[in-house]
């Protein structure tokens, strides 16, 4: 009858910060804690890089052509808020692929997990959190590398991080609800081609979407790092008004919410078939 009970209460909807989907955020920082070196360089050396190849170097040349086009300002600061919110979608495409689908098909952490009173929606929801601190983390970094660049204008650009923070979470939910569906990782290496590349390149990280052909621009203004790519400019600036900052805000909110909640079904699904 005990183990009755545990079972219906497991498949019961689980809370956002539930005490179990802390505990799962917990196991997931308590791998980090033996793997975090590894994400240092990587971590730091990417601002550094991009930062010093585009902004500075492409940018001497953007900049010897005129800066009309940037709204007036250097090619470098007009990049690195794009690049800041381009990197949390990156880090969002990996964290919430290979260790979501590694967790169920490889090491079955999921499945041994399932049989505890964790349920779907708190393993979903901790490894989620795990995501937003990995994320945040790497954004602070980013945000030191550009003001030691030279590459702010505007004291608002500390709200830019949560606003990478929510462009990487509106990446991650919809993946983790597709991970954890896939039986094959090949999956993600076509999304990492045809979908984050794409996106990266044509998204406004690298030059105005006003540049693109009109019949493709409005592609470009329903993907989510559009928005983010705006919006950390826009405060990098300091040009972001009320109204602009709530619709890019409202439209990040939004997919995160739809991917959270079609994640906890996949995973109700794939744990519970």
């Amino acid at each position: 009858m005990a183990l009755a009970k545990t079972g219906a209460a497991a498949r019961e909807p689980a809370r956002a910060l539930s005490p179990f989907a802390v505990r799962q955020f917990r196991f997931w920082l308590t791998n980090y804690r033996r793997t975090w070196r590894g994400t240092v360089f990587s971590g730091l050396l990417n601002p550094v890089l991009y930062l010093g190849a585009m902004g500075l170097g492409l940018g001497s040349l953007v900049d010897a052509h005129g800066t009309a086009s940037l709204g007036g300002v250097s090619y470098l600061q007009f990049l690195a808020p794009g690049l800041l919110a381009s990197a949390a979608m990156q880090m969002a495409m990996g964290e919430s692929t290979w260790p979501v689908f590694g967790s169920v098909k490889w090491l079955k952490t999921y499945q041994a997990a399932a049989a505890t009173p964790l349920r779907p929606a708190d393993l979903y929801y901790g490894h989620l959190l795990f995501t937003a601190m990995r994320l945040a983390l790497n954004s602070v970094v980013f945000l030191v590398v550009m003001a030691a660049f030279g590459a702010v204008r505007s004291p608002w650009v500390i709200a830019a991080l949560p606003v990478a923070v929510l462009t990487g979470l509106a990446f991650a939910a919809p993946l983790e609800a597709f991970a954890i569906t896939c039986k094959k990782e090949t999956a993600f290496l076509l999304i990492f081609r045809f979908g984050i590349i794409p996106l990266f390149l044509f998204s406004g990280t690298f030059f105005p979407i006003t540049q693109l052909p009109a019949v493709i621009r409005p592609l470009a203004y329903v993907t989510p790092l559009w928005h983010g790519v705006v919006l950390c400019r826009s405060l990098s600036l300091g040009t972001a008004t009320p109204g602009e900052a709530l619709i890019h805000v409202g439209y990040l909110l939004a997919l995160t919410c739809a991917g959270s909640f079609f994640a906890c079904l996949a995973y109700q699904r794939r744990l519970y078939a």
